[in-house]
């Protein structure tokens, strides 16, 4: 699986339409899902899966209004592929490249989902999203038989896989396995070689504890972590054990990693509810970053963070405020399509 820095051939989408996941704050989430869209395809293919015309003409109508060269748009593609929800990085295709008879082909796997332990019903649509674009793409498709959503690794292309004991080892994704045998599934089939595991989710996720909202590979050895300031926030703790954790951590060649600490955004709330607002649920793409603001003095700082990190990609900020009232931002709704295999040491 090669890293999310790697040149991508795309990135998908699955257009939002699930009203309950945004309850009473709807209205505002399709024109930030239209921004990052209008982002993303001026530099690399945005495929938007959708229900029907009716939502595809919506879609292209909002994207249309923000995209900044009008040619942009004919990178846009769209999929009458029906979706439960929008959380494409976790019900998405994740892509991989094996070696087959000498060759390395691209392949699709299709990991089972179930909705964070089955915490929303349905989600059968979702869990057949991978199946239905490798069709759409005529690519050969993989089920590893293992629950797993993308938000819950991140993976540096050189033999690394971080991710949570909260998650992956959460009875209500795997019961009947055990940590090795997680381990060695992910090993099989994402081509990794070393698991780091850090603990806790952040207050607040719903997933149970994705590694998406807290620490993600930003290069070969390199780590950015989200760490909270505050004592007294309900974060500390959390984000300071992960911290220690990844103090320990070592690569293949047992060496320490370089950790980079990335602020957290002030606590964002609606209806009295503490959403899992994070910095650290940024979206490398083709030429820039798309980082999740929430219009807080913090939001400066960790654009700053990010742009030492990815000094030859800009860095965008999209205001996620309303959007992370869903429990996500935007990686949460994106996923990477990598162009090949030969890309996979495509540098920051």
């Amino acid at each position: 699986m090669p890293p999310e820095w790697a040149f991508h051939e795309a990135t998908w989408l699955s257009w939002p339409h699930r009203e309950s996941s945004w309850p009473g704050k709807f209205d505002p989430v399709p024109d930030v899902f239209a921004e990052i869209a209008a982002r993303l395809c001026c530099h690399e293919t945005v495929h938007i899966n959708v229900l029907d015309e009716a939502m595809e003409m919506d879609a292209r109508e909002r994207i249309q209004s923000r995209v900044y060269r009008a040619n942009d748009l004919k990178r846009v593609l769209f999929h009458h592929i029906p979706t439960d929800d929008a959380w494409c990085r976790d019900h998405g295709p994740v892509f991989v490249f094996p070696m087959a008879n000498g060759n390395v082909e691209k392949v699709v796997l299709d990991w089972e989902y179930n909705a964070w332990g089955g915490k929303y019903e349905p989600f059968d649509n979702d869990n057949n999203v991978p199946q239905k674009v490798a069709r759409l793409q005529g690519l050969p498709c993989v089920v590893p038989g293992m629950v797993l959503e993308g938000g819950a690794i991140d993976v540096d292309g050189a033999g690394l896989l971080l991710t949570t004991e909260a998650c992956l080892l959460h009875p209500n994704r795997n019961p009947s396995m055990t940590k090795q045998e997680i381990e060695m599934k992910l090993m099989q089939y994402l081509g990794i070689e070393k698991v780091l595991w850090l603990k806790d989710g952040i207050v607040g996720d719903d997933t149970d504890g994705h590694i998406d909202d807290m620490a993600r590979f930003v290069d070969t050895g390199t780590v950015v972590i989200a760490v909270e300031e505050n004592r007294h926030d309900d974060n500390y703790e959390i984000l300071y054990e992960n911290y220690r954790r990844l103090l320990q951590c070592r690569d293949l060649q047992d060496r320490p990693l370089n950790i980079v600490k990335l602020p957290m955004p002030d606590p964002v709330y609606h209806r009295n509810e503490r959403l899992p607002a994070s910095y650290a649920n940024f979206y490398i793409a083709n030429r820039q970053v798309l980082v999740p603001t929430y219009r807080c003095s913090q939001d400066k700082r960790a654009l700053e963070v990010l742009k030492r990190c990815f000094p030859e990609r800009d860095i965008v900020g999209v205001d996620c405020t309303d959007l992370v009232w869903g429990l996500g931002a935007i990686h949460c709704v994106t996923h990477e399509e990598p162009a090949d295999a030969s890309d996979c040491s495509f540098s920051n």
